[in-house]
């Protein structure tokens, strides 16, 4: 058994491994800037994919064998998210999806979860957390005819309970290369992807499934982990 100490010390030589790498990166692509007088920062390149991004927020996104049944912008926070109902065909399961996709250049993933905790709890009176736990899931593409690529999510899945509904909640930011919980690491991807004049476009991700009052949220966790490659691979088709 690991140790919490060793534990702690493992993950502070892992993020500052990351720091370190990042604030070099930001050094050499900085030199450069300061002699062309040109800095980055102030016009970061574009992102190409910006006008299917926005589309989202306007239409919701197709998933192959489910059913939209409603789809409209939502105000949640100070920005706008696509709300989609949706509900497998030739089955009763349903759930809501909410997707914010990145709207600009200078747009960057901060206080996704927290707008949607207040977002819960103004919409059914409370929205407890509960049962939370990491949670990853692979999504494959095909690359020809003999070979598959595998792209990880890491996400975060729990238990929200309201006045009168329960929910499992599946949460992520997906991005080109993945999915991850944390805005530091899309900040990380984006900081590398602008080193080669690229960007690292960004969707934030929220599944909202209807479970039984205070159940347990593991026993939706193959419905949940179905949508959610799903939505993934759509995204990485369409928009990102």
């Amino acid at each position: 058994m690991i140790s919490l100490s060793k534990f702690f010390k493992e993950n502070q030589w892992s993020e500052l491994a990351a720091l370190v790498l990042l604030l070099l990166l930001l050094v050499i692509g900085a030199v450069p800037g300061y002699l062309t007088g040109q800095w980055q920062w102030k016009q970061p390149p574009p992102v190409t994919s910006l006008k299917e991004l926005k589309q989202i927020r306007k239409t919701g996104l197709t998933l192959p064998g489910w059913q939209t049944t409603e789809q409209a912008q939502q105000q949640i926070g100070e920005r706008k998210w696509s709300l989609q109902v949706i509900k497998k065909v030739d089955s009763e399961s349903q759930a809501i999806l909410l997707l914010l996709p990145q709207n600009g250049p200078m747009d960057q993933p901060e206080v996704e979860w927290t707008e949607i905790n207040g977002w819960g709890r103004s919409r059914w009176g409370k929205w407890d957390i509960a049962q939370s736990r990491s949670a990853e899931f692979i999504v494959k593409q095909s690359l020809g005819a003999k070979s598959n690529a595998e792209t990880k999510v890491d996400a975060r899945f729990f238990r929200a309970s309201t006045k009168n509904q329960t929910f499992a909640v599946l949460q992520w930011y997906a991005m080109p290369n993945g999915g991850n919980t944390s805005p530091f690491n899309w900040f990380l991807s984006d900081q590398l992807a602008q080193w080669r004049k690229q960007r690292t476009p960004w969707v934030a991700v929220s599944i909202v499934i209807p479970i039984e009052p205070l159940g347990q949220v593991e026993k939706s966790w193959p419905l949940a982990q179905s949508i959610g490659e799903i939505v993934q691979t759509a995204l990485m088709a369409t928009a990102l």
